[in-house]
């Protein structure tokens, strides 16, 4: 047995839940496994809520929309560089350590280049996130992340239209003991400042880390 988080949109601050859901796990790296652990987890998650709508976001997602909406496919534009590139790359690139970054290289390297970047693991204690000129706190330590991804959505209105029909969210490759950022939970974010009508006001990161105080 497993047990991974599924989040929900929350209509206050943290503007998300977590349900943990006990599982059946499928051991083994190849995608055909870890479909079974998603469709396995989905399962379980049905028993307790059965009417509930519910996505994964992967690479590894069984519906197309939740590959598009993958951070290593789902695209932020960024004006300096007059194009849009995935959310991985800008957060990655967006890094700044005590010993270096930010490495804003990473802007032009594939999802999993960046994301394996020898030097992210290299520099010392993260300090900062620096995005376009400006300079963001790791603290909440989650926000930077989602705020990619939520203004990504923004960007991507078809995909963000998709995203609004499901009522719950996981990444079969969360683990919250080994990791820290989650597209679902970005995900259940972005739905409930959907819903709640100020999600737009989310594109000033200012007023968006005021929202999470």
């Amino acid at each position: 047995m497993a047990q991974r988080p599924v989040f929900v949109p929350k209509q206050k601050a943290p503007f998300f839940n977590v349900v943990p859901v006990n599982f059946q796990w499928n051991g083994g790296f190849a995608i055909s496994q870890k479909q079974k652990n998603i469709k396995s987890l989905h399962d379980g998650y049905r028993k307790l809520f059965p009417s509930w709508n519910i996505l994964e976001i992967s690479s590894k997602s069984l519906c197309e929309e939740g590959v598009e909406l993958s951070a290593f496919n789902l695209t932020k534009f960024v004006p300096s560089l007059k194009k849009s590139i995935s959310v991985e790359c800008v957060y990655q690139g967006g890094k700044v350590f005590e010993k270096g970054g930010p490495y804003t290289d990473l802007f032009e390297k594939s999802s999993r280049e960046a994301k394996k970047d020898p030097r992210l693991f290299e520099s010392g204690g993260l300090k900062k996130f620096w995005f376009e000129g400006k300079e963001m706190p790791i603290l909440p330590r989650t926000a930077f992340y989602n705020w990619i991804y939520i203004n990504a959505l923004m960007e991507n209105k078809d995909l963000a239209e998709k995203l609004l029909q499901y009522d719950a969210f996981t990444d079969i490759e969360f683990n919250p003991e080994r990791s820290l950022n989650c597209q679902a939970e970005a995900a259940a974010v972005f739905a409930s400042l959907s819903k709640l009508g100020i999600v737009d006001e989310c594109k000033d990161f200012d007023f968006y880390i005021g929202l999470l105080k």
